[in-house]
């Protein structure tokens, strides 16, 4: 909902950042790569009680994944690029939630488990709408820099990012922030087989 908001912020500033990363012959796949590793390093951290260094590695995971985007338009964005973004983002996006439930399976467990159900559905109509938008030779007026054409809602990846920072930040919290933030993802889930449905009849 608020990444569209959000990208037109910081465009600019990654644009900037991008022109000196190219010039110093930074590739967009080493900064997939290098933020997917971050991602892993959060993910750990967390998993033994580090939330806090959890929290700045997984900031700078999303700065990377913000960068790499940049420096690809700012380039020759690629096919493969975009794929390994998306694939990456996605196992990203479940090492958190896998990571708490690691952190304190006692507690942890079942919303870590209905958290990560949701994003099955979030992620499974994302890239459905996708595949079918790309054989229709659909593009996005919204969001035109992006590899592919799809469908947002309530929980793209600036409310994710909000969820997982507020989990690290009140851990004890993680369970009811996983029980609300994957009610929103199955409402997103809901309204994009609406949509969905309506748009390719």
């Amino acid at each position: 909902m608020l990444d569209r908001v959000a990208q037109q912020a910081l465009k600019p500033l990654l644009a900037r950042a991008a022109t000196g990363l190219v010039r110093g012959g930074v590739s967009a796949d080493a900064l997939t790569f290098t933020g997917f590793g971050l991602g892993l390093a959060a993910a750990t951290a967390i998993a033994f009680g580090h939330f806090l260094t959890g929290l700045a590695l997984l900031l700078l995971s999303r700065l990377m994944d913000g960068l790499d985007g940049a420096v690809a338009r700012a380039t020759s964005p690629t096919d493969r690029g975009g794929f390994l973004d998306i694939t990456l983002d996605f196992l990203f996006y479940a090492a958190i939630p896998l990571a708490f439930a690691l952190a304190d399976p006692a507690a942890n467990a079942l919303p870590a488990a209905v958290l990560l159900a949701s994003f099955i559905g979030t992620g499974s109509s994302f890239l459905a709408f996708a595949i079918v938008a790309a054989q229709r030779g659909l593009t996005s007026t919204a969001l035109p820099d992006k590899s592919f054409y799809f469908l947002g809602g309530l929980t793209e990846a600036t409310e994710t990012l909000a969820a997982f920072v507020a989990m690290c930040l009140w851990p004890s919290w993680f369970p009811q922030i996983a029980y609300g933030f994957a009610a929103l993802c199955t409402l997103t889930t809901a309204l994009r087989i609406v949509w969905g449905y309506r748009r390719f009849r």
